[in-house]
């Protein structure tokens, strides 16, 4: 099968971009599966094993498929199903009243019901990738993985489960917002220097306050052998079970939660993420829909849509 993956960003993903990612992992899983793979994609992307072409977003979309494609994998929304062979992935949540293609495949099952659909596919990333870990490494400090500047995210109480526990937490994906010596901000950052932050870390804090539709941080961080300890909204409770983190709507249960990080298997965290969420699995259950949407079965039983806004609002947290 021939399948081309179309984003409106472009690849590869050198420090942040989550969506980046999994296309990249997932293509990459489908030749090693046997199948041809192209990207429709932004202008100065490039790729090693597959063909790359520039999407251009004044043309229609149908009009940029290269000859002898099978079946178009888009990884941004569609509000009309196009009249070629095509399956789409939303990786965000919807807004209120917005509506999505049939063909649409959502991350977990918490997202596709918050979209009054039922076709949902795990993340998965190719953890060789992400190179060995050193078992033997200190772990030094906690970790925040996200942008500051999206309130959802609720750096604010990460900063506050850290201070609470008198530890220190590194900060990747933002800038400085107070000045604390519990607290470093590293702003954006990749390769072997995230990898050397997530290898010394004790523990992700992931105190979010909205229906997060995936998270690729959390599976990040338990790669590393770090623990999670999270709010219990959107994917969260089932990413994290609680063999390799904690859930909790209150900071101050999360903060208690810390102490019983010696009793965390971290090589138990590595294992669960690399059987559970990695690009070979991820590709076969796509696969899985590409042969339905060839043969013309339908793979959400209702229309698509939201029928209220679930990203601007705040979720309940407390300390």
């Amino acid at each position: 099968m021939h399948i081309l993956l179309v984003n409106n960003t472009r690849i590869p993903a050198l420090k942040y971009g989550g969506t980046e990612r999994v296309i990249w992992a997932l293509g990459k899983a489908l030749v090693a599966l046997g199948h041809q793979v192209s990207y429709l994609v932004a202008k100065g992307s490039h790729c090693p094993f597959a063909m790359v072409y520039v999407y251009n977003p004044a043309l229609a979309l149908e009009r940029q498929i290269p000859i002898g494609v099978d079946l178009m994998h888009i990884h941004f929304p569609m509000a009309q199903a196009p009249t070629f062979p095509y399956l789409a992935t939303l990786h965000g949540n919807g807004e209120a009243g917005e509506k999505f293609a049939p063909n649409t495949v959502f991350l977990t099952a918490n997202h596709a019901q918050r979209h009054h659909g039922e076709a949902f596919v795990y993340n998965g990333l190719d953890w060789d990738e992400y190179g060995p870990v050193d078992w033997q490494k200190e772990r030094r400090h906690l970790l925040f993985l996200a942008k500051t500047s999206r309130k959802e995210k609720n750096v604010k109480g990460a900063i506050e489960i850290a201070k609470s526990r008198e530890t220190k937490l590194e900060i990747i994906g933002g800038h400085k917002l107070i000045f604390s010596r519990y607290v470093r901000f590293r702003g954006q950052v990749g390769g072997a220097k995230k990898a050397a932050l997530l290898n010394h870390g004790m523990a992700l804090l992931n105190p979010i306050r909205w229906h997060e539709p995936f998270g690729l941080a959390p599976i990040e961080a338990l790669y590393y052998g770090n623990p999670v300890f999270a709010t219990p909204y959107g994917s969260m409770p089932e990413l994290i079970t609680e063999e390799v983190g904690l859930l909790s709507l209150h900071g101050r249960e999360l903060a208690e939660g810390l102490k019983q990080l010696p009793y965390y298997s971290r090589k138990l965290c590595h294992h669960y993420v690399v059987d559970r969420f990695n690009h070979l699995d991820m590709a076969k259950n796509y696969l899985a829909y590409y042969e339905k949407v060839l043969n013309g079965e339908k793979i959400n039983t209702n229309p698509l849509f939201v029928a209220a806004d679930q990203h601007k609002t705040l979720l309940a947290y407390d300390w």
